[in-house]
Order: structure tokens, then C-alpha cells, then sequence
């Protein structure tokens, strides 16, 4: 499995953090799971409007594919209003271990 991870800052002062979320899940997740090699994602955000994407791929290729068909700068398109200027940083991890609690019912 391969992470790309993106960070970036919401003005929370200017955007209400949930409506900026919410058009994330609604308009950008539907597309990544289009993808091919999506794995999944997590969003990670403060109340002052930093945050991280964690995009899980099932490869490093698969997640390099996202950046060159094009897919990675319409998705980003979709949020520049939200974010008011383009991510601060991306980078690439290779996933070495992952635990994801089942809930007890």
C-alpha cells in the first residue's frame, strides 16, 4: 500500500470547516474511488483550519497515475475556492503497517 499525503490550510475564519468537508466528501471521494489502485483516504484537520489528506493507493504506481491522467489537478480544481491558494506540500510514503479497529458491537 502507498499513502499520498497532502497538507493544506483552510481560512476557518472566511470557510466553515464542516461545508468544506462536506464538498470534499460529496464531489472530490466519489471520483477517487473511480480510481484505479484506490485504497481509501482520511481527512485530518484542527479547528483552525489545517489539515491533511491521506489518500491510500494500492501502489506507488497507481498513486502516480492519479497525478498524471490528469486526475489529481481537476479534483484539486474542485477545492481551490475552498482553499484560497493551492496545497502547501505533498509527499509519498510507502505504508509499512496499518491497524484499522473493527468497532465491538
Amino acid at each position: 500500500m502507498h499513502a499520498r499525503v497532502t497538507q493544506f490550510q483552510v481560512d476557518s475564519r472566511d470557510i466553515d470547516l464542516d461545508i468544506a468537508q462536506g464538498v470534499f466528501e460529496r464531489l472530490v471521494v466519489p471520483e477517487m474511488r473511480k480510481q484505479m489502485g484506490y485504497e481509501g483516504s482520511y481527512l485530518l484537520r484542527t479547528q483552525d483550519g489545517k489539515g491533511l489528506l491521506v489518500a491510500l493507493w494500492e501502489s506507488e504506481d497507481a498513486a502516480v497515475s492519479s497525478e498524471h491522467n490528469g486526475f489529481y489537478a481537476e479534483q484539486l480544481g474542485k477545492l481551490l475556492p475552498l482553499l484560497g491558494r493551492n496545497p502547501s506540500e505533498r509527499q509519498s510514503y510507502d505504508v509499512t503497517f496499518a491497524d484499522h479497529p473493527v468497532p465491538v458491537a
